[in-house]
């Protein structure tokens, strides 16, 4: 009986999210906007293969997750980011850090422990940070972060900033507690125009193995925000045009209103969970592939060809990027480690900063 009612659940938004309610967006973005927009999938995506390679030789210590399949989720609404507005997302986070600004050696480095990374080699995958320009984590408790944004959110409308927070989370942490209780502050707080939060679901089917189908009786997880008041929608997150679309129109929406706002991103990660997750034993090899058909770097290569762009061009910009990442990896392998005192550096206040704060 288990069965049968999940089989007739499946379809909704889980390992064929997208399929149902897929439309071509209505956009209309310039041929060096599309390039663009390549240029940066494309970089995230050769960075993301090096950072695997580089786990894999044990030159990245801790733990990674990467980002491979869901480049068009963080590319497409960082577009719509305005500087001041304040970023935060959970682990898998090489992505929103490149696209905000970091630089690949920057990164990269802060992977292998260097003192010359992002956070000089204290934070690793998990843990990137970037306030200069904008980012505010990499968090690796899940749904640990999502408190923050909304209190981000609150704070910049309090302060009366014209800014927004993006929060973005996974479908795994939707069933935290953390979220249900931040989300109705959120939408509470939103009623009076004190919460310009933009939420984010990046659903790419899987809380590590487990299936949404699996974790959830309700598996249209946009509608869980119906119980705090916020307003949603969804957008095929493998079509970064599609979630340009929809940023554009969010990121508006709770700007001018303060109000919080959803969009769940239908997408797929097409790499194992993390980078130690090698049998993959919760899904088939049929199933990814039928994704791979779908991903979002080919799909944007399908419209820069449709928009008249040469394949040697496109090649072009592949060749550049690989440079850009081998470049890093060389940086990073050639960094020096931190000095012993960074061991408390930026961790433990100062008697002068206590005796201020008092």
């Amino acid at each position: 009986m288990a069965t049968t009612k999940r089989t007739a659940r499946r379809g909704k938004t889980g390992n064929d999210a997208g399929t149902d309610s897929r439309k071509e967006p209505q956009v209309q973005l310039e041929t060096e906007e599309l390039i663009s927009l390549y240029q940066k999938m494309v970089e995230i995506r050769l960075f993301e293969d090096a950072c695997q390679r580089g786990f894999r030789q044990g030159k990245i210590g801790g733990y990674l997750h990467l980002y491979i399949g869901q480049e068009a989720v963080a590319t497409g609404f960082l577009e719509s980011h305005r500087s001041g507005d304040r970023i935060i997302t959970a682990y898998r986070d090489h992505a929103h850090a490149l696209l905000l600004g970091a630089t690949p050696r920057q990164i990269m480095a802060e992977l292998y422990g260097k003192g010359t990374g992002l956070v000089k080699g204290k934070g690793g995958s998990m843990h990137l940070f970037d306030a200069e320009n904008d980012f505010y984590g990499g968090y690796g408790i899940v749904g640990g972060h999502i408190p923050l944004g909304v209190g981000m959110a609150f704070a910049a409308a309090y302060n009366k900033e014209d800014s927004i927070v993006q929060l973005y989370l996974g479908d795994g942490a939707i069933n935290n507690g953390a979220f249900h209780e931040a989300a109705n502050l959120s939408g509470l707080w939103g009623q009076d125009g004190l919460n310009p939060c933009l939420w984010i679901l990046e659903n790419n089917q899987y809380g590590m193995g487990t299936s949404v189908e699996r974790a959830t009786a309700n598996t249209n997880l946009a509608s869980k925000f119906d119980a705090y008041g916020i307003e949603h929608e969804q957008v095929d997150g493998m079509d970064v045009v599609a979630v340009i679309e929809s940023a554009r129109r969010a990121s508006e929406r709770v700007r001018e209103s303060g109000t919080p706002f959803a969009v769940e991103a239908l997408t797929y990660r097409i790499v194992p969970h993390g980078a130690a997750d090698f049998l993959e034993r919760y899904r088939t090899k049929e199933e990814v592939k039928k994704w791979r058909e779908r991903d979002p770097i080919g799909l944007l290569e399908q419209r820069l060809e449709d928009a008249g762009v040469e394949e040697i061009a496109i090649a072009k910009i592949r060749e550049e990027k690989q440079d850009i990442v081998a470049d890093a990896v060389k940086f990073a392998e050639e960094s020096p480690v931190p000095e012993l005192s960074e061991l408390t550096t930026d961790v433990y206040a100062s008697e002068m900063h206590v005796a201020d704060a008092g």
